[in-house]
């Protein structure tokens, strides 16, 4: 019998037409674009992950949009909860630059959550240890790197007056790398034989997870510390041109932008441009003459409080600017007066609506090959979280890199605070030269006043 059934199956016709038939079913279950090695990676992984496609609307907006066909009623859906989200940002705007940091941390765990929850649904099957327990321990080391930095740089006299602070400053890498190393040394413990290469997806899985949360979370805390204008301005940019482009999209679009997001239209893109510039050119317009607004966030010592008190500097200064020859005969004016910022706010509504949507893009491409369609059923109509910062990340990265190459200068307050806690004798040196230095410049007399030989002699006989 075995020899028959080793010729059947060699000759045409015979039992290799069953499992011909079977490998064209499995081809046709794959989805798009998936390979073998897509295949075999899934079957080691323990099948998808489960959708999440319950529907999450809240029942009243359920009865009240009941009579509504799908579409109209998912528009109503994202537009009531979009104005409720919009309302929640004014309100925290309102509350101070404590309270936004708070939110962008809670706002991060809630990403990484949804990003990791997304991998424990693929590893769960599998018996292997503290997978979810490191992920959230590095969570809590970058964290403890990141905002310990911060809180180096921008609270420093603080940090100064407290002997532990001081002593938790000085050594603060060398403490964050000890708790990453604990991670490390805990996570190579943790290999269990056989499954070693899923191990260290789920290891790489974590850590480009906190590469792509937790750091631009930190640059967003960075942009906010440069001025409430340079956090809000890019954020509101980012959301005009989320709606702006659904908006056109809904009523014009007809022609698909890109596979990953085949809801996505050329119309809506275009469209959302336009209206985001202008958008970003209003905006910031509005903002540039409040001081609450363009004034470096500062920890005042004196009151143990943020304050955003300042001369508002040349950036947020009306200024006449010549209108081309060519848009002379179109607009009618020779020149125009607007704030320098808004010419930057060009450049960020720019990168929010060409260039930002690639992070959205990005993010479906994720959805996509875990075959889910939201991170999370957090906010109704939107998904999760992270479904709606997808965007924002890849937009604070800019801004932060934006600020540091056309805008931050020296800080003298942070100069100050450094050179007060030198020893005397290092102070008295980088007088000499200081002074030395503004001779030269003639911005000081040559020779010093009686007044000031005395005072030197003192500090000298002192030292």
């Amino acid at each position: 019998m075995s020899e028959l059934r080793q010729r059947l199956g060699r000759e045409p016709g015979g039992a290799q037409e069953p499992e011909e038939k079977l490998q064209e079913s499995e081809s046709e279950n794959k989805l798009d674009g998936e390979t073998a090695s897509d295949s075999e990676s899934k079957s080691e992984f323990g099948g998808s992950p489960p959708v999440p496609t319950s529907d999450d609307t809240p029942e009243v907006l359920n009865r009240a949009l009941s009579n509504l066909s799908s579409r109209w009623k998912n528009w109503w859906v994202r537009g009531i909860l979009t104005l409720a989200m919009i309302t929640f940002f004014f309100i925290i705007i309102y509350l101070g630059p404590m309270v936004l940091m708070m939110i962008v941390m809670c706002v991060q765990i809630k990403c990484f959550h949804e990003i990791i929850t997304i991998g424990y649904n693929v590893y769960h099957s599998y018996d292997l240890p503290w997978f979810r327990t490191l992920s959230w321990y590095f969570l809590l080391c970058v964290n403890y790197f990141f905002y310990g930095e911060t809180v180096t740089d921008y609270f420093f006299t603080l940090v100064q007056r407290e002997e532990p602070l001081r002593i938790l400053s000085k050594y603060h890498r060398f403490i964050s790398f000890a708790l990453y190393l604990t991670g490390f040394c805990m996570f190579v413990l943790s290999l269990v034989k056989k499954h070693y290469r899923l191990q260290f997806y789920m290891f790489g899985w974590t850590h480009v997870t906190l590469l792509i949360v937790v750091t631009q979370s930190h640059l967003i805390i960075h942009n906010l510390f440069e001025g409430m204008i340079w956090f809000i301005v890019p954020i509101s940019c980012v959301i005009c041109n989320d709606i702006m482009a659904y908006m056109f999209g809904f009523f014009f679009g007809r022609t698909p932008l890109i596979k990953l997001s085949p809801k996505k239209t050329w119309e809506g893109f275009i469209g959302g441009f336009f209206a985001t510039v202008l958008f970003g050119l209003l905006l910031s317009y509005v903002m540039s003459g409040y001081r609450c607004f363009t004034c470096p966030v500062e920890f005042n010592n004196d009151t143990n409080s943020f304050t955003v008190d300042c001369e508002p500097s040349e950036l947020f200064q009306l200024q006449e600017y010549n209108i081309p020859l060519v848009l002379q005969s179109v607009v009618g004016w020779k020149t125009v007066r607007m704030y320098p910022f808004q010419i930057h706010s060009i450049a960020l509504s720019t990168f929010a609506s060409l260039i930002g949507p690639f992070g959205g893009f990005f993010a479906s491409g994720f959805k996509r090959a875990f075959k889910i369609k939201d991170f999370a059923n957090t906010i109704p109509g939107h998904g999760g979280i992270m479904d709606r910062f997808d965007c924002q990340y890849l937009m604070a990265t800019f801004v932060n890199v934006y600020i540091a190459s056309f805008i931050r200068g020296p800080n003298p307050s942070k100069l100050i605070q450094q050179f007060l806690t030198l020893r005397p004798d290092q102070q008295l040196h980088i007088f000499n030269t200081l002074k030395a230095h503004l001779v030269d410049k003639v911005c000081l007399p040559r020779e010093p006043s009686q007044e000031q030989t005395r005072w030197l002699q003192a500090c000298a006989w002192r030292l």
